[in-house]
């Protein structure tokens, strides 16, 4: 049996190793004989975008005893070597700009060394200007240069404007260089978590080819499923496939779905249901942006997007839904053209993503971790007795457990979407089927909980005081939101909640319970 590559990042050591590999060296002979030359790729983190970036560095140096049994070995010119740049800001924090020059400094000896080349310029923009040419000259051929996570200076300051745009500028002024080097290079790649703008980081570079939603580069990270299937198909003895699609699959860049490969090999080696990907880092300023900017958290499940949306992040004008796409947290579920943009509908692209980030944002809005996890427990346990007075009594006091303090200085607690958010990331951090915002042909539902064979309808309603004459429940029956579930669900319960934002807590909640069978009890 071969070992899993858990988070090996060189094509090198995943060939010489013993290790599964997911065959994706076709793509490199397709760019490379595509044209052009220059590309872009944009994918979240962890995703294996440095893995292909030493492949194609490989191919390059002509090691073809590396890519025996592989689709390169008979689709490939192994008798030219190029020589190739490699850049990485992937390990490390970049600290200010002068941090980031010395880093650069570094990075630009070690081509120099590995090129066989010796530089002279003290202007760094201009030493990297000399390296490509110098490279060119001693080995006869034009030169490759590859970058990777070549926005991770920026996002690591992504919470500090000022140090982020200084960091910017000084990248930008790095990677001017490229444009003006056209006649010497052979092949560009850069990948990265985030797609900033060409003006603001790429000037001029003009001809540089965006594929992060090209369906030709839809899977050229990420496992698909019929490769998680013929890879790994020794690992997959009694493993709950249906599950895995459920917890780890679902990212769509308009192609195939593919799998988070962190997860797919951490799952492999534990063979336990875990949120992998997403322990490896912090959602902190995606959660603070939220919070901030009073987004109801239900509305992250029906976000639409355009094209100029989701293909652009900037420092001066962070958009929400672009930084929750870029970094992985949304995926594109479908797109329709709307006049002469596309509109493209984003969803969780599985369970982990969904129950993780809303657990996070639970923290954040209820202030108070121990008193949440106490009330997830409980809270299930309700539901799954349809004990729905208790639901009522657990979330009241949990409204009234959390500081006056807390309160005041959270200005979107006064608004419905907050205690609707406090209600969808209960329930989704406990791993149910939440659907929110749902458009029935009568209206819109506020929230659907699946649980076995139960619904739960939910309708939120804030009031200023106490005792309205329609209330929550009413709109309910008086929308019949239900009967898109009759035939699906074994009860179907409908939920009214009522919250004053006098007393910051629920003054109604009131229920019943649909008759889904002519034979079953009210």
């Amino acid at each position: 049996m071969k070992k899993l590559p858990i988070g090996i990042q060189s094509f090198v050591k995943m060939r010489q190793g013993n290790f599964y590999y997911v065959d994706k060296t076709a793509m490199v002979a397709e760019l490379v004989n595509k044209g052009g030359g220059y590309y872009f790729l944009s994918r979240p983190r962890r995703f294996g975008k440095s893995l292909f970036l030493d492949t194609l560095r490989q191919a390059f140096f002509a090691r073809k005893e590396l890519f025996s049994g592989l689709y390169l070995e008979n689709n490939w010119d192994w008798d030219t070597r190029y020589p190739v740049i490699h850049i990485s800001f992937g390990s490390g924090v970049i600290q200010d700009i002068e941090d980031l020059g010395e880093r650069f400094a570094y990075i630009l000896k070690i081509n120099a060394e590995n090129g066989d080349v010796m530089l002279l310029e003290q202007n760094l923009r201009e030493r990297f200007f000399e390296l490509i040419r110098a490279l060119y000259t001693r080995h006869h051929q034009p030169v490759v240069i590859l970058i990777d996570e070549y926005d991770k200076p920026i996002l690591d300051h992504i919470d500090k404007p000022q140090m982020a745009v200084e960091i910017r500028e000084g990248l930008k002024n790095f990677y001017s260089v490229i444009k003006d080097s056209d006649e010497f290079l052979k092949f560009v790649f850069i990948t990265g978590v985030s797609k900033f703008s060409k003006v603001s980081l790429f000037s001029g570079l003009n001809n540089l080819q965006d594929i992060t939603l090209d369906p030709m580069a839809a899977t050229v990270c990420g496992y698909t499923h019929e490769e998680l299937i013929h890879t790994f198909a020794e690992r997959l003895d009694g493993v709950n496939l249906e599950e895995v699609r459920r917890w780890y699959d679902g990212y769509n860049f308009l192609g195939d779905r593919v799998y988070n490969p962190f997860d797919i090999l951490l799952f492999l080696d534990t063979k336990e249901f875990r949120n992998y990907w997403f322990e490896t880092g912090s959602p902190s300023f995606l959660i603070k942006l939220i919070t901030e900017r009073q987004y109801p958290a239900p509305d992250i499940e029906t976000i639409e997007a355009s094209e100029a949306i989701l293909s652009s992040f900037d420092i001066d004008d962070i958009q929400l839904d672009t930084l929750l796409f870029q970094t992985g947290y949304l995926t594109i579920k479908d797109w329709a053209v709307l006049g002469s943009d596309r509109l493209y509908t984003l969803v969780y692209p599985n369970l982990e993503v969904k129950k993780s980030l809303t657990e996070h944002l639970l923290r954040y809005l209820t202030n108070s971790t121990a008193e949440q996890t106490r009330n997830r427990i409980r809270l299930y346990r309700c539901l799954e007795a349809a004990d729905l007075d208790q639901l009522r009594d657990i979330f009241h006091a949990f409204f009234a457990s959390i500081p006056y303090e807390w309160y005041r200085k959270n200005e979107s607690s006064r608004y419905e979407g907050y205690y609707a958010s406090i209600f969808y990331c209960y329930f989704t951090a406990l791993g149910l089927d939440v659907t929110a915002e749902q458009m029935t042909n009568k209206g819109r539902i506020d929230m659907a909980v699946r649980l076995g064979g139960r619904v739960f309808i939910l309708e939120f309603k804030v009031v200023e005081i106490d005792g309205s004459a329609h209330t929550a429940l009413d709109q309910i029956r008086k929308m019949r939101y239900w009967e898109r579930y009759r035939g699906q669900a074994d009860a179907i319960f409908l939920i009214g909640v009522e919250f004053s934002s006098a007393d910051r807590n629920i003054v109604g909640f009131e229920w019943e319970r649909i008759q889904t069978d002519v034979s079953s009890p009210c």
